[in-house]
């Protein structure tokens, strides 16, 4: 049962942190971000949700903001002097946690959010479209149940865009559990904090805290004293236009030509193709053309495409005739035909996990009966990728092609998975 009082009996801490899942969840990233924007359906949403991540964004030096969408005033019905007791209390512990942050209180009353629908979604639009695509937003998780997060959670779904929206549970760590069907584990990604200032900003809720009624009673506040937060990850594939923005501040945002790191990838990428030759390849994102290049002298016919306009300008003056180059969306248009060997080379991790189902199945139908999958992909998270490159090989390792080979380090995995199950040797009549 969905329940919203503290004072009944709730999923204690102790149950969640005897999972393994709360404490196996992949890391957030915050290298990409610009700017924090973190939206509160109610006074101490912020804090309790993200306090951890507003005073990390801090420390990095990054713009803060924080819009308060209700006035908090339900908690306590009836007293005329808690929407400026809650307004003063948000002030202090948002400042407790980012002195420079700016708030913004939209003053909506608590509770009536699904009332006032159109006039909140036109207030938050017109606050995140000016926003750049390297902002991240911070928002209460749609599925927890109450009806004002529910409704600001799922606005800002729509209303993200291709910024990175992270979703923060609050009253789910009460009513739900490990196994409920609807905890998130999934879409669930981890922040690890300093607690000591999270906890300071919570205090300064003194009217939620004390009084003849509290709100936040200390068993619950034990789900927001731990030294990690965790985000609900929303998963939108990005769009060509994310690359474009890329493309359009550097001709090389991956430093693929100048990084060692990247040519000895290439190089180990190549080498560990299992046939010396293949007739017909499809490279899927082929960005700049540089593997391209070097795929091109090991395959008769190559097909290399890319969503980006400009990578595709860049791929077609570095390979020139050698492969035929396309500006294509393989999430909406995949290409025709039967391949002996198809790349999937830095670039799963960019769809969602349906996306991504969709693009494995059209790879598994266009394999030639003795076709060769080559996957690779960077291993740390990225906070704008909606999957992680292990992720990515979990879901290709699911398809049921033989893996051939695996090269594993730190930074990224590469395999070889294939139709025919022989290995190199054995194709040659070695073994």
């Amino acid at each position: 049962m969905v329940i919203f009082d503290a004072a009944l009996a709730g999923t204690t801490v102790g149950e969640w942190t005897e999972d393994d899942r709360f404490h196996n969840r992949p890391t957030l990233s915050l290298d990409t971000v610009s700017e924090l924007v973190v939206i509160a359906a109610h006074p101490d949403d912020e804090t309790l949700g993200a306090g951890g991540l507003i005073a990390q964004c801090e420390a990095l030096g990054l713009p803060i903001t924080v819009i308060c969408v209700t006035d908090g005033a339900a908690s306590h019905a009836g007293d005329p002097t808690l929407p400026s007791t809650r307004a003063a209390e948000l002030e202090r512990a948002v400042f407790e946690l980012s002195p420079r942050a700016s708030i913004e209180r939209l003053g909506f009353p608590d509770g009536g959010t699904r009332e006032r629908y159109s006039a909140l979604r036109a207030e938050l639009d017109e606050r995140i479209h000016r926003l750049p695509r390297s902002a991240l937003i911070a928002a209460p998780w749609a599925g927890d149940g109450h009806r004002d997060h529910r409704v600001v959670g799922e606005l800002m779904r729509d209303l993200a865009g291709e910024r990175v929206l992270l979703e923060y549970p609050v009253w789910m760590w009460h009513w739900a559990s490990p196994e409920h069907p609807d905890t998130p584990w999934p879409r669930m990604k981890t922040l690890h904090i300093d607690v000591v200032s999270k906890i300071r900003a919570q205090n300064h809720y003194r009217s939620q805290l004390g009084g003849d009624s509290p709100i936040l009673l200390p068993e619950f506040l034990e789900h927001f004293r731990h030294a990690q937060e965790f985000y609900v990850v929303s998963e939108r594939p990005l769009r060509s236009s994310h690359f474009d923005a890329l493309y359009a501040r550097s001709d090389d945002p991956w430093h693929f030509r100048t990084r060692w790191y990247e040519k000895r990838k290439r190089d180990l990428t190549v080498a560990s193709l299992p046939r010396e030759g293949f007739e017909h390849a499809l490279e899927i994102g082929c960005s700049l053309g540089l593997l391209t290049g070097m795929l091109a002298e090991r395959c008769d016919h190559l097909v290399a495409v890319d969503v980006s306009a400009v990578a595709v300008a860049q791929a077609r003056a570095h390979v020139g005739s050698d492969a035929r180059i396309e500006r294509l969306d393989v999430l909406t248009d995949f290409p025709t035909g039967s391949y002996d060997l198809i790349v999937l080379s830095e670039v799963g991790y960019y769809w969602d996990s349906e996306s991504l189902d969709r693009v494995l199945a059209n790879i598994r139908s266009s394999l030639a009966p003795n076709g060769v999958l080559l996957a690779c992909h960077w291993r740390h998270p990225v906070a704008a990728y909606p999957l992680t490159g292990d992720g990515v090989h979990d879901a290709v390792a699911a398809m049921g092609l033989t893996r051939l080979s695996t090269h594993s380090e730190e930074d990224f995995l590469l395999e070889i998975f294939s139709l025919d199950p022989r290995s190199v040797a054995r194709i040659e009549g070695l073994s």
